[in-house]
């Protein structure tokens, strides 16, 4: 009598499940949706100049995710000095929280329903300042801190590589006891392979991968000579963040990709999601198979981001 009982009040309770919805309606409902994002560096004189303004127009444009860039007020001095350089030659100075608060700048995010799970910032500041870095995640919610570049002076070599892979390492343990994650995002250097070994192959395996993250941007990787597919498939579980933008045609770095010669010809080829010839659908599909967790489009500085951003939003989002 006991088990006829209990087969009865477990069949009851699989009626009353069932009952909600279908089985598919249920899991459906239980499975993390992907929220379209975006890197901040595609619109930066646009937020220097109006940072109210420039949030409003990506939450319209259907972005729910923003990833920031640095420097901030708590960023390295070298991080700031270099930024205003930068600054004076690109024809715009904002960065972090451009003249606001983190408060402030938390309260119009949630105004206008946008989220920031990660922000760039510079290596100084990762591994000489995370206390501060840790503090402002957790006002902003940040759960990845993110290194956009390895300076030039520290990957010349395949030593080099070994060296930062030692440094990644010490970085991911220290943004763990401050409650946050540290990912690296690829440029186009370190694909290349250089006595048989690609470089970037010596940070993946040789980083401990409970401690560094990474963030792989698909228009660098293919202008490096290799398939993002790929990547995605030798390493699951490694990406847990993509940088999305289209190419109008597939071409690889004139040298190594380490050097502002071998780049600046490929930015005209940037283009909006869905106008170019790379798979996106693909690697999208595959991305999500193998642990990415979030998606941002970087059009860097793009030209008319009304329109330019709005097409991306509109090609990505159905596949999310």
């Amino acid at each position: 009598m006991k088990n006829r009982r209990e087969f009865l009040k477990s069949a009851g309770a699989l009626a009353t499940t069932l009952s909600l919805g279908s089985l598919s309606e249920v899991m459906a409902q239980l499975k993390q949706e992907n929220k379209l994002g975006i890197q901040l560096f595609s619109i930066p004189k646009m937020l220097s100049e109006n940072f109210e303004g420039g949030l409003k127009m990506l939450a319209a444009q259907g972005y729910k995710e923003l990833e920031l860039f640095g420097p901030y007020p708590f960023s390295a001095e070298s991080a700031k000095k270099g930024w205003e350089a930068a600054g004076k030659m690109l024809g715009f100075s904002g960065s972090g929280y451009f003249g606001k608060s983190a408060i402030e700048v938390n309260k119009l995010l949630k105004d206008n329903g946008l989220t920031t799970p990660g922000t760039h910032t510079d290596l100084d500041t990762l591994e000489n300042n995370m206390g501060a870095l840790g503090e402002a995640a957790q006002i902003m919610g940040w759960k990845y801190v993110t290194l956009p570049a390895i300076p030039d002076d520290r990957r010349k070599t395949l030593d080099d590589y070994k060296r930062i892979a030692d440094a990644f390492n010490k970085i991911g343990e220290n943004a763990k006891k401050n409650g946050v994650k540290f990912g690296y995002h690829n440029h186009g250097y370190g694909l290349k392979t250089q006595n048989g070994v690609m470089p970037l192959e010596i940070i993946l395996k040789n980083t401990d991968p409970n401690l560094v993250f990474f963030e792989m941007d698909i228009f660098w990787t293919t202008c490096g000579g290799v398939d993002p597919i790929e990547l995605l498939n030798k390493y699951p579980n490694r990406y847990k963040m993509l940088h999305l933008k289209d190419m109008k045609e597939k071409k690889q770095f004139a040298g190594d990709g380490g050097s502002m010669g071998d780049w600046i010809p490929m930015f005209p080829l940037m283009a909006s999601a869905g106008d170019g010839v790379l798979d996106l659908k693909g690697i999208v599909k595959r991305a999500k198979e193998v642990g990415v967790e979030h998606y941002f489009v970087e059009q860097d500085m793009v030209a008319n981001p009304d329109v330019a951003l709005k097409r991306s939003a509109d090609f990505l989002t159905p596949k999310l």
